[in-house]
């Protein structure tokens, strides 16, 4: 691991600098280029950095200045009660500071903010701990993740973001390490591997902290484990409990706090065969993860299965596959079951419940009276109340377009398509499996009483593996993935795909189970959600805008370029009776990488940056990254119809998720269609098949593709450009030199 800097910033010492700087905190702070304000903190002043504890997170409400934890409080509503940024101050809204990360790939981070300074995570797991008046760099640290690692990642090497807690900065490092981290110094205090790094395990989400405790998740059901969420000890880093969300192969007792459960009830619902007796059958929970002091229990949201295809999965069986899909409470103390619902039963469409879940005071009691609920918009797009002591179903309404459901029973359950389930020919499924939902954090607003959801509409074909021509994918779906997919399109076809993809900022209410109202957007991938008590809701778009609009009425009130495509939510701080909003942008995560054909312009690889708005602000934004690679083959065409359709099918099998659907890259990542290696054989193994760029994520095939196959993704991507050519969407070689003549 590496920590950059040493430069420190006590609380006495901060209180003093940001006093007196004024007007002059409005600057621009950079890694290389930290502001001069950082100094030395004292062992005296670092013993008083982010003190937090449990009872200060349950009082987040009355301290609106802070942002204490991943979502601003237990409850994780992401409402602030702040008012300084209200309807009549937006137009005088400017750059507060900006700052620059060390590293590229997607941002997806919320920064927390404790007493002064921001801790905020990036690309590879870097933690960084920011002024969070002037955007002086106080410590920067680097868990050191490798590029090998990163072919792991379903979405990217992105971070959402940090658990701060007694002194500590808490990150879960994508690798799989837990790491705590001296909030003072960056100093490394302990580290713990929390999975089985030999296998595909992957960590995203935020921890949390509370009780002494911090929990974590995992990802990886794309190619194969077994989820579960683990509790550490603070202090030591010491495991405390572990709930499974899948039995183990044998069904037999892991000595967790899951075994009583699935003892009783969950081993029932899965078969004794099929793939997930190999390939742990999923359930991960990579993002999802609630702490309920009112009922000292956690509330988890669980994920899709391991492969996706249930009839891969586990064929010999028709139970429910527990807990996959599912949000399953346990005791906080000690991880033991308390309850559960399941959003999609025996799922096949990668509808995960791991979307963010709210814990409010809603009027839905005898007479009106309060009743304290857990709220949910999963990926299946119903938005789901339950009780949140009991789990008790309260309602489910849709809260977007489907083809897989008409509505749910009293107890909850779907009322499945049966097109949808035996996977008819033609059928399109309604949400597909990026979801009506998908990380995005959504917020609810306790005066509105309105969620707002960055909701999305993406469909998508599923195919049956074909016995006779197997799938040879990287990823452990199940599912053919070139199944619809044309290996020749005409003019236009890119743009009629794209208006089939779009999104929207919904105003939920969950007590008349309706919109409120909607705004669409002309694209999907649209970031978290800010609300807060002056009545404003501020949401990012990948298109690089922050936009604030009226709570109630969705009127679009104010905006600002960001220069930087982001997905990563706003939240918003106060220091020196300054309010500040904030936000990191970077592009990235599966939006990012594999829509790239539903990118109006392509992006430009980019460090992640942090940017602040504060009233009055005089700072400027960083300016706009534009794509160097010209458009233009770099090779001739080769191999005939039928290598081209070979090249098609293994291309998405393994290699859409990162450079792009039909080989369309948004060009976060290489765009294959414009690369040099492309246009050579040799070239094109050293990357392919000898790892060249394995230090940089891109792996060797060899292992898994013949040099047959890896030779037909090549005919496969040059025909792609050729085909960009005939569509007057790129340049021929000879077109571009003579206009450079």
């Amino acid at each position: 691991m590496v920590k950059y800097s040493t430069k420190l910033l006590g609380l006495a010492v901060l209180s003093v600098l940001t006093a007196c700087g004024g007007e002059q905190a409005a600057t621009t702070a950079s890694a290389d280029q930290p502001a001069a304000a950082a100094t030395e903190t004292s062992a005296a002043n670092s013993a008083d950095v982010a003190q937090v504890d449990t009872a200060r997170i349950e009082s987040a409400a009355r301290q609106p200045e802070q942002w204490m934890t991943y979502s601003g409080g237990y409850e994780e509503q992401r409402h602030s009660g702040l008012t300084t940024i209200n309807r009549d101050t937006l137009s005088d809204l400017g750059v507060g500071w900006t700052y620059e990360m060390r590293k590229t790939r997607g941002v997806e981070a919320t920064p927390v903010v404790v007493d002064g300074v921001m801790y905020v995570s990036g690309s590879w797991s870097v933690v960084y701990a920011l002024d969070a008046t002037t955007g002086a760099e106080l410590w920067v640290y680097d868990p050191e993740v490798s590029g090998q690692d990163a072919a792991k990642g379903c979405c990217d090497v992105v971070n959402r973001g940090l658990a701060v807690y007694q002194g500590k900065v808490f990150v879960g490092v994508f690798d799989g390490r837990l790491e705590a981290l001296d909030a003072a110094t960056g100093e490394l205090l302990w580290s713990t591997v929390t999975v089985d790094q030999s296998k595909p395990y992957t960590i995203t989400g935020a921890p949390r902290a509370f009780n002494n405790k911090v929990i974590i998740g995992n990802g990886g059901a794309e190619l194969g484990v077994r989820g579960y969420v683990t509790a550490y000890d603070t202090d030591t880093g010491e495991l405390a409990w572990r709930f499974y969300a899948t039995p183990n192969p044998e069904k037999k007792p892991d000595g967790a706090a899951s075994d009583a459960i699935f003892a009783e009830l969950a081993n029932d619902t899965w078969g004794d065969t099929g793939a997930w007796t190999t390939d742990g059958g999923g359930g991960t929970a990579w993002d999802s993860m609630v702490y309920d002091p009112v009922n000292n229990q956690v509330v988890i949201g669980f994920g899709n299965g391991s492969p996706w295809n249930d009839n891969v999965r586990d064929p010999e069986g028709n139970g429910d596959n527990l807990f996959l899909s599912s949000i399953v409470a346990v005791d906080a103390d000690t991880g033991a079951y308390r309850w559960h619902f399941q959003t999609t039963p025996r799922d096949k469409w990668d509808y995960t419940a791991t979307q963010g879940i709210v814990i409010a005071d809603l009027p839905l009691g005898e007479n009106g009276a309060d009743r304290r609920v857990v709220m949910q918009a999963p990926k299946n797009g119903f938005f789901y109340i339950l009780d949140a002591a009991t789990g008790q179903f309260i309602s489910g309404n849709p809260y977007e377009l489907q083809t897989w459901a008409t509505g749910l029973t009293e107890e909850g359950r779907p009322i499945e398509n049966p097109d949808a389930r035996n996977l008819a020919p033609g059928y399109i499924a309604l949400p597909g499996p990026m979801g009506a939902h998908n990380w995005h954090p959504m917020a609810y607003s306790p005066e509105t009483q309105l969620a707002y959801i960055p909701a999305n509409r993406v469909p998508q074909g599923y195919g049956d593996l074909n016995p006779d021509d197997p799938s040879n994918s990287f990823w452990n779906i199940g599912y053919d993935l070139a199944a619809g997919l044309p290996s020749v399109y005409p003019k236009g076809t890119l743009e009629a795909i794209s208006k089939e993809i779009s999104g929207s900022l919904l105003a939920w209410d969950p007590v008349a189970g309706k919109p409120a109202w909607e705004v669409p957007h002309i694209t999907t991938g649209n970031g978290g959600i800010l609300s807060t008590a002056s009545g404003l809701v501020f949401q990012n778009t990948l298109m690089g805008e922050i936009v604030a609009y009226d709570a109630r009425t969705g009127e679009r009130l104010w905006s600002s370029p960001l220069n930087n495509p982001t997905s990563a939510p706003v939240m918003t701080y106060k220091v020196n009776g300054e309010q500040y909003l904030a936000t990191a942008t970077g592009v990235g995560s599966s939006w990012g990488l594999t829509y790239g054909f539903a990118w109006s312009e392509q992006a430009a690889p980019q460090p992640g940056k942090v940017i602040t708005f504060k009233i009055g602000g005089t700072g400027e934004l960083p300016a706009s990254v534009l794509p160097s690679v010209a458009r233009t083959p770099k090779g001739e065409a080769i191999g005939d119809d039928a290598v081209a359709l070979l090249g098609m099918k293994r291309f998405a099998d393994n290699c859409q998720f990162c450079h792009g659907g039909l080989a369309v890259s948004s060009g976060v990542l290489p765009d294959l269609r414009w690369s040099a290696y492309a246009g050579n054989e040799a070239a094109w193994d050293t990357i392919v098949r000898d790892g060249l760029l394995t230090d940089r994520g891109m792996v060797s095939f060899a292992d898994h593709l013949s040099k047959e196959e890896t030779d037909a993704i090549r005919a496969y991507v040059l025909q792609q450009a050729w085909l960009a050519v005939a569509n007057g969407d790129a340049q021929a070689p000879s077109t571009v030199a003579a206009s450079a003549q």
